[in-house]
């Protein structure tokens, strides 16, 4: 029998290979945080995108005491409701490009998708279209993972294993709207909705092509297809708008939000729905909506996301990711000559480094080996999808700090790389 030494079961993780190596981090301030040792670590992706304002923010934390000294939350279902959640409402739909939006809360991303796969059906169902039910998700699409989440999943291992979840899912091409065009037409009036992130994420960092949203719009709109964008990564300034929805000009139906609009400080998502989907709910004939979570407009988390939100736009970091855009891009793209390296791929404050496919052939494990090496060196990140390294920092973080992460990462790449080099020597 293993004898563990931890009963911490870790997300996402192999944990007969987490056990006894645990990275235990203790405290954290702007773009850094420190093990338990004292050891300190460029903060590399944000924790998991997220750390918008950066770790360390007194002023999140006096919020949330604040808060919890005078009303820590109550339930929101029927009539019951709080100030910071209703003020938060009014500040994100005032944020948000979704004309006289309203706000659905949650407790996170995947709540926020599940929330709005299972709207989109009943949507339907109440204007009296029952048989829309399909949904339409892209290739290498992380929708969370959630049932509905898990189920939209465009990447395939994140699927594995657990049988079909919800019916009724259909995958297209990440790129290019050929093949959109072909499934709404084979398809037609049996489709709920199309969900996309602006920018693919978690499945590598891919920044639409020229074109691509426009026609994806047009063609929902022939469809009558209802639009919902994932933009739980990118809201709330990862790509120096509030929504990445504005910078490429999309009007969906459904904006999802969560992770930046409290920069990780509490659990809050978010699903923005615009007059169509409202119409039937608030002013028609649906009646109840059965749905909804325990701590829905938590009043504290509102309290620190009403906090989290002032932060933004009180120090301008709109702007700094804009300004930080173009080191960014140009500090990753001096790895692009590296032997190993196959892709460099940014937008905004986020961006890949891709492997070669001879070195993720050779050794498929090579993503964990920087990632370890990167570790070695002081650099918190991770690997996507098998084949790629995550980088987005936290917006206060500074172009001093992008090159030495740039160099940090060549010298870890290189390190893997000799140790390719000395193990196919020692096989000789």
């Amino acid at each position: 029998m293993i004898q563990a030494s931890t009963r911490f079961w870790h997300p996402f993780s192999d944990m007969s290979q987490v056990i006894g190596h645990e990275v235990i981090l203790d405290r954290g301030e702007g773009a850094w945080v420190w093990d338990r040792d004292g050891r300190r670590y460029y903060d590399a992706t944000a924790s998991l995108w997220y750390c918008n304002v950066g770790h360390g923010r007194v002023e999140l934390a006096e919020a949330a005491a604040k808060q919890m000294r005078r009303l820590d939350s109550y339930s929101t279902f029927g009539s019951y409701a709080n100030e910071p959640a209703l003020e938060l409402a009014e500040r994100v739909c005032a944020l948000a490009p979704i004309p006289e939006a309203v706000a659905f809360f949650t407790t996170g991303g995947s709540d926020a998708v599940d929330t709005a796969a299972k709207l989109v059906r009943r949507y339907w169902h109440a204007v009296g279209q029952p048989e829309r039910q399909l949904i339409l998700v892209r290739e290498g699409a992380y929708h969370g993972m959630n049932t509905y989440g898990t189920s939209l999943a465009g990447i395939p291992a994140n699927a594995a294993g657990y049988g079909q979840l919800v019916p009724g899912v259909i995958q297209v091409a990440r790129d290019g709207a050929s093949d959109l065009a072909r499934v709404l037409a084979e398809h037609s009036g049996h489709v709920a909705a199309f969900f996309a992130e602006p920018v693919i994420g978690a499945g590598g960092v891919y920044p639409p092509v020229e074109g691509y949203w426009a026609a994806v719009q047009e063609l929902c709109r022939a469809h009558d297809v209802l639009l919902v964008i994932d933009e739980v990564v990118t809201g709330f300034g990862r790509l120096g708008s509030w929504f990445a929805s504005e910078r490429y000009d999309i009007q969906a139906d459904l904006i999802l939000g969560a992770k930046g609009i409290t920069s990780g400080y509490f659990p809050v998502g978010v699903v923005l729905c615009g007059q169509r989907i409202q119409e039937p709910f608030w002013r028609g004939s649906a009646g109840l909506l059965r749905h909804g979570y325990t701590y829905s407009g938590h009043a504290t988390g509102a309290a620190v996301s009403l906090a989290n939100l002032g932060l933004i736009e009180a120090e301008g970091l709109l702007e700094r990711v804009r300004y930080l855009e173009a080191a960014l891009s140009s500090e990753l793209s001096t790895l692009s000559d590296h032997a190993l390296v196959a892709e460099v791929r940014t937008a905004g404050l986020m961006g890949a480094v891709e492997l070669t496919a001879r070195a993720l052939q050779d050794d498929p494990g090579i993503i964990d080996k920087v990632v370890r090496a990167a570790q070695e060196r002081g650099v918190l990140t991770r690997g996507l999808v098998g084949r790629a390294l995550h980088i987005s920092p936290a917006f206060i973080t500074t172009a001093a700090e992008l090159a030495d992460l740039a160099a940090a990462l060549r010298e870890s790449i290189d390190a893997v790389g000799a140790q390719r080099l000395a193990t196919a020597a020692d096989r000789r």
